[in-house]
């Protein structure tokens, strides 16, 4: 048999090679992770992608057996051309853990093959939802936002606003001033005038009272004196049949009979005349008038010669 070749010539090449294919095999292995392994950081933007992050192109790969473009078949006769080094030296050896590992991986392809899909779109329906729901929060939160801007708008002119108020006080004030100095007046013009027509009031309620009395008063004596006396009587009739006739006119016995009557109670009346009646309703009416303006709140009263006095 040929003598075995140098081994630290032999090892240096197998572990310069199996470095190189380990390397390469784990840059390609970082580089081509299946989409639902990788998270998918795009999906969880607290607001829409910038422009950059939307222009931004990822470089081209060109594929194939480590980046190389090479069909990935070729792996298979370079893993039998480092395995058979590999197993031979004992630089790897079969046990359990090769078993063990075996099977991990099998479950893995196992998983990635018949339930990778399913995984994805899981994760991706989880995704869109958590998205979903941050995007409708941060709706909201915006609506508020420019509700709150509207607002905020609308006050601009709040301290133009509050001068003109001011002015509009003011003027109010000003004007309130100049109705309170004219109101006393007019309010005791109004108090004048009630006064006057109350004393009007009185005084025709009291003068035809009066001519009512004497009224009845008259025609009660001149029917007694015309019922008594027969000449009277007959000189009444005579008037009456001559005025229907129309003869010439004569003396009325019945309004000379009045006439008499008023003479005479005009006569009484100076003769026993002292000013008590005329007292008493003077008195009266004071009363009355005072108890109005107290009760209304006038600015003056009455003493009892009836002469205003001022209450405030």
């Amino acid at each position: 048999a040929d003598p075995d070749p140098s081994p630290t010539t032999t090892e240096t090449m197998l572990r310069a090679a199996t470095s190189t294919v380990a390397r390469r095999a784990v840059l390609n292995s970082s580089r081509g992770l299946p989409k639902c392994a990788a998270p998918r950081m795009e999906f969880f933007h607290a607001s829409a992608r910038q422009e950059e992050e939307a222009k931004a192109v990822e470089p081209a790969s060109k594929g194939g057996l480590l980046g190389t473009g090479l069909s990935e078949w070729f792996a298979l006769p370079i893993g039998m051309t480092a395995a058979i080094p590999l197993i031979k030296y004992e630089w790897y050896v079969i046990n359990e853990e090769t078993q063990l590992m075996a099977v991990f991986i099998a479950f893995c392809v196992t998983v990635y093959t018949q339930a990778g899909d399913a995984i994805y779109k899981s994760l991706d329906q989880k995704a869109q939802d958590l998205l979903k729901e941050h995007n409708e929060v941060e709706d909201k939160v915006i609506e508020a936002l420019e509700q709150k801007l509207e607002a905020l708008q609308a006050n601009q002119n709040m301290v133009q606003d509050f001068e003109e108020i001011n002015k509009m006080r003011e003027a109010a004030y000003a004007n309130l001033n100049a109705a309170g100095a004219i109101k006393p007046k007019h309010d005791f013009k109004v108090q004048v005038e009630k006064v006057l027509s109350m004393i009007q009031a009185e005084e025709t309620s009291v003068a035809e009272k009066a001519k009512a009395a004497l009224m009845q008063e008259a025609t009660a004596s001149v029917t007694s004196t015309f019922a008594s006396d027969a000449a009277l009587k007959k000189s009444a009739l005579d008037s009456a049949i001559a005025k229907i006739k129309g003869g010439k006119d004569s003396a009325d016995p019945v309004h000379g009979a009045f006439i008499k009557f008023f003479q005479d109670k005009a006569a009484a009346a100076k003769k026993s005349d002292d000013g008590s009646e005329e007292k008493a309703q003077r008195e009266a009416l004071i009363a009355k008038l005072n108890g109005v303006a107290k009760s209304e709140g006038f600015f003056f009263h009455f003493d009892e010669s009836g002469q205003p006095k001022m209450s405030v």
